[in-house]
């Protein structure tokens, strides 16, 4: 269990940072002995094992077996990210690199997020995740009625962000396409702009006409667009994940992937962090945060893109525990930024 240490003194700070640094490329135990020779420091290898005892006596180190060196914990790790990481940027010569694969991509959101997942995973060797963009207060812009055969209709709705939603419907009567597109103009007058609670105050035609009948998908699509699983989610690198060793047996593999493709874990993560966050920047979700069990041996790095008040999604990486979270928060970073200020141009534009 973790004491409550509210200070650490400089020198365990040091011990506590170039310990993590060490083990993250290593994957061993780090000793006192090593730590003195690597980073050639000006005090005893016996100093630096008192150090790190008392680090683990509060939590922050362990001992995998005796006489071994140690490793951090959750807490460390919480530790040297929140405390001790500072916010190191990505090399110039790599931020450009990736700025030029954007810019050669087809300007098309879609296409960014496919190409965000892949650029994540190649930079952070972590599993790559991005969201397709969420609109949190999904606002209604037109619908177009198209007939197809019989009863059946063609219902395609565009939101204000941007987002289209198509389904198909098979109304009580058959509706000649001058008929569906009169209908499709009423509705486009009389929600044009509104929420789903807007649309809730809106009493079209009676209780049997097409026109109720289509408005009640409208208001469905509205509110279902208010639920984060709306949307694809783009993956990339879980061979990278599966390639540290400690996921190198079968059961933490598959428990692995199961994380990976678990899109209500995700959506609840993201609900609870990111979306519903009002300080912007990157999240990183250590260990589960003692809230979300599944990922005690992983590690979540997130940051938005897009606009709160009109439609945002999220791009992240999985890692184990021992990943390289300076590395990784400055890749989440740089390409949330870039996708947010390249659809912000394609707004404008």
């Amino acid at each position: 269990m973790v004491k409550m240490m509210l200070v650490l003194s400089e020198r365990q700070k040091l011990v506590l940072a170039l310990l993590v640094r060490d083990y993250v490329e290593t994957a061993e135990p780090i000793s006192s002995g090593r730590l003195v020779k690597n980073y050639q420091l000006d005090f005893s290898s016996a100093t630096v094992r008192n150090e790190m005892a008392v680090l683990e006596e509060n939590g922050f180190l362990s001992q995998p077996y005796t006489s071994a060196g140690r490793v951090p914990t959750r807490a460390g790790y919480r530790y040297y990210v929140r405390r001790l990481m500072g916010e190191d940027q990505l090399p110039a010569h790599i931020q450009e690199m990736i700025r030029h694969q954007f810019y050669q991509a087809r300007h098309d959101v879609d296409d960014w997020l496919s190409l965000s997942a892949s650029v994540l995973a190649q930079h952070s060797m972590g599993a790559a995740i991005v969201t397709q963009l969420h609109t949190e207060k999904a606002r209604f812009k037109n619908i177009a009625l198209l007939s197809t055969r019989g009863r059946q209709v063609l219902v395609v709705i565009v939101l204000s962000s941007g987002e289209v939603h198509q389904q198909t419907l098979v109304l009580d009567e058959t509706l000649s396409q001058e008929k569906l597109s009169g209908v499709a103009a009423q509705i486009n007058r009389l929600a044009a702009g509104l929420d789903a609670k807007e649309l809730e105050d809106i009493k079209p035609g009676n209780a049997e006409s097409p026109l109720k009948e289509i408005f009640e998908v409208v208001m469905n699509t509205i509110k279902e667009s208010e639920v984060i699983t709306s949307g694809e989610v783009y993956r990339d690198g879980l061979a990278n994940m599966l390639t540290e060793p400690e996921f190198s047996e079968p059961e933490k593999a598959k428990h692995t992937l199961e994380i990976f493709e678990d899109r209500a874990m995700l959506d609840d993560l993201l609900s609870r962090t990111v979306f519903d966050s009002d300080a912007p920047g990157v999240h990183v979700i250590i260990g589960g945060e003692d809230t979300w069990d599944q990922l005690e041996d992983t590690s979540l790095i997130l940051a938005s893109y897009g606009k709160k008040d009109h439609a945002m999604g999220a791009v992240g990486i999985l890692g184990p525990l021992r990943m390289s979270y300076s590395r990784g928060v400055s890749t989440v970073r740089f390409v949330s930024d870039l996708i947010s200020e390249l659809i912000s141009e394609s707004m404008e534009s």
